[in-house]
């Protein structure tokens, strides 16, 4: 639930506007005039917003579709993202948007029209090569379908062009809208995990590793492409046994041969965002870890990462076909 609505004038009578609006009827609605008025002021308690957040409605004038970084893909050449919503209804200690924003309130971008059209363009560019789509870099693509209903408009986009994909991520089992349409073969949902220790201590609010699982298993057996995103790995004294339990929890479900793609990664942040993830939560003990700074990105020292991702590649790879494995190469 959130605390209050902030609606944009210009898009107050949008259709997608009053459906969310009609959805959220007892939650008092204020107006404003930009989105910035309430999302980008200093001085936010970010803490006490994520406890309590308000809901944005607005329209993204520019920039709606971005290139990613180098080392985010799943070996596409041209890869690129876009976000219909700023931050997550989950609260993961280790994710880099608490840095990136001042403010934990939620913003939904309802012209979605306009995402499809930059789409679209960014598409033709290409000429025909694959072109690849993210739509979970600055939220989760799927925990508020049921609000957003991103998927009933973007599956069947990508289901129109016939050499872009688009990748749902999510730690989200919101999949029965999914599960209404039409399986498209370059729409993939892919489940984010890390080991129970992990989630437990660090995952506040994130659906449980088994019920993720059977999400996955449903869209399999649906006949959707779904994908496995192993990232981050967090070091703890028993993360080698955890991780090869996971991998048994899920493969005791899921068909490796039936996986689009995996990816796995270590625990990172870039600089700015850990210091001020660090200082909204000085206590927490994943930060008090052995770190370091390489490239600007704070991490395990690189003896470290390197043994941690190397004995989870090794047992990654007797369960998968080694051509779906994507490492996160973030030195590179």
């Amino acid at each position: 639930m959130v605390s209050c609505v902030y609606v944009e004038t210009e898009i107050r009578q949008h259709p997608r506007t009053q459906r969310i609006l009609k959805r959220l009827n007892n939650t008092p609605v204020v107006e404003i005039r930009h989105y910035g008025e309430v999302f980008n002021p200093r001085a936010q308690n970010f803490r006490l917003q994520k406890s309590n957040p308000a809901l944005i409605i607005a329209r993204k004038h520019k920039r709606q579709v971005l290139k990613t970084p180098k080392s985010y893909g799943i070996g596409g050449y041209h890869n690129y993202y876009f976000s219909h919503m700023l931050n997550c209804i989950y609260d993961c200690r280790y994710c880099f948007l608490q840095g990136m924003y001042r403010s934990a309130h939620q913003l939904v971008f309802i012209n979605y029209e306009d995402f499809a059209a930059e789409i679209s363009r960014v598409t033709a560019q290409h000429d025909g090569e694959p072109v690849w789509f993210f739509s979970g870099y600055d939220c989760d693509s799927l925990a508020n379908e049921p609000l957003t209903r991103f998927v009933e408009y973007f599956v069947p986009v990508f289901a129109r062009l016939d050499n872009s994909w688009m990748e749902l991520r999510t730690k989200s089992t919101q999949i029965r809208q999914l599960l209404k349409l039409e399986p498209c073969p370059r729409v993939i949902t892919a489940f984010s995990f890390t080991d129970q220790h992990s989630h437990r201590k660090l995952e506040h609010g994130v659906a449980s590793i088994k019920k993720r699982i059977d999400a996955m298993q449903a869209l399999v057996e649906s006949g959707w492409p779904v994908g496995l995103r192993l990232d981050p790995i967090i070091y703890h004294h028993d993360y080698q046994a955890a991780f090869i339990q996971l991998l048994e929890q899920i493969f005791a479900v899921i068909e490796p041969t039936l996986l689009h793609s995996v990816s796995l990664g270590a625990f990172r942040l870039p600089k700015n965002n850990f210091k001020q993830v660090h200082r909204l939560f000085p206590d927490e003990a994943l930060f008090a870890q052995n770190l370091a700074l390489n490239n600007d990105i704070i991490s395990y020292p690189l003896t470290l990462e390197q043994e941690m991702i190397s004995f989870c590649e090794q047992q990654l790879l007797q369960w998968i076909p080694a051509e779906i494995y994507f490492p996160c190469n973030w030195h590179d």
